[in-house]
């Protein structure tokens, strides 16, 4: 490492952090805060990484080779609060000598919960019925009134087997559902096993016998739009789809057209294809649920989130591996070290 790099680095920070990590990055190094909280000009992203030793971008800023190109020669660490890094040309920062690092594992069971919250209210139809019931529209109990579908027995299609598409299999055990996936390598059988998860090396035909879709892979070249107007039509009109990962695996014109002709029962999304933007179209259907990107919003994810930041900066200064390195696609550990 350069002897540039000091031991009280300047590490630039692009929005607002939890107080308690905001504290602690401040105590420990020489941090610049976003006290605002508004995503940064592109114009604001290229000044501070001219100027900084570590840099510590969210999934809010687009981190383009462009920028990394900008950057000062100090800059030695891109430190993402936030496990994906799809925000970041990974390649471009490799070949710039600049280490990228994620913030993996502390979020999953947090976007695990919120994913199994919307498998469960999306066929229950519960925001739908709290919006009745806030209207005024609730006049007692009927037999035919506000009927969803049950989720014990039903078969649930999970596309991307990693550390949250397994913590979700985890819980839709629990809640009776038959758990099938779809994933670019196939688990270990005692993996497969331990889950009681059925492996499908077809998708289309995962998405033809399944009745709840939950997309949980990273937003990757070769999952941009995966879920299409062809492949929403192999679902069952009775079939549901839960987005907690990347919203550019969805095609969100054709989901939004087959939610609205009833060609599948109903969406639950927490991403967006042009987030912070939501597709018109999806605003007006009652049969979608849409939240505002809080797979990880919990007090905990958040602060163990700062935590490894500051570890791998810490690592960094102490001359380590970093332990949370992201490589670009195809390079293995031993290749960049």
């Amino acid at each position: 490492m350069p002897t540039s790099f000091s031991q009280n680095p300047k590490v630039f920070v692009t929005r607002k952090l939890p107080r308690s990590v905001e504290r602690r990055l401040s105590d420990l190094f020489d941090a610049t805060l976003n006290v605002f909280d508004v995503a940064l000009s592109r114009e604001a992203l290229i000044e501070a990484v001219q100027n900084c030793d570590v840099f510590v971008p969210t999934v809010t800023d687009r981190i383009d080779a462009d920028i990394i190109n900008a950057a000062g020669d100090q800059l030695k660490l891109i430190a993402n609060f936030g496990a994906g890094t799809d925000h970041i040309d990974v390649a471009a920062a490799y070949a710039r000598g600049i280490t990228v690092t994620n913030t993996p594992g502390v979020l999953t069971e947090d976007t695990a919960d919120l994913t199994m919250a919307l498998i469960l209210a999306v066929p229950r139809r519960l925001v739908e019925s709290d919006r009745l019931t806030r209207d005024g529209g609730f006049d007692g109990w009927k037999p035919t009134g506000i009927l969803g579908h049950r989720v014990r027995g039903k078969k649930v299609g999970i596309i991307g087997m990693g550390r949250i598409g397994q913590a979700v299999a985890r819980r839709a055990n629990a809640f009776g559902l038959i758990v099938n996936y779809h994933n670019r390598r196939r688990l270990a059988t005692t993996t497969e096993d331990g889950l009681s998860a059925i492996y499908w090396d077809d998708l289309d035909a995962m998405l033809s016998a399944v009745d709840i879709v939950s997309i949980n892979c990273p937003s990757t070249p070769s999952t941009h739009h995966l879920i299409n107007a062809e492949r929403l039509k192999k679902m069952s009109k009775d079939s549901y789809i839960v987005n907690t990962a990347r919203g550019d695996i969805i095609d969100e014109d054709a989901l939004a057209d087959a939610l609205a002709s009833g060609q599948i029962g109903g969406a639950g999304l927490d991403v967006y294809e042009h987030e912070p933007k939501i597709n018109p179209k999806l605003m007006t259907l009652p049969n979608v649920i849409l939240t505002p990107h809080i797979g990880s919003a919990t007090h905990e994810s958040r602060q163990e989130m700062g935590e490894k930041v500051m570890i791998n900066i810490r690592a960094m200064l102490d001359h380590h591996a970093c332990p949370d390195r992201v490589l670009p696609p195809r390079l293995s550990l031993s290749e960049a070290s």
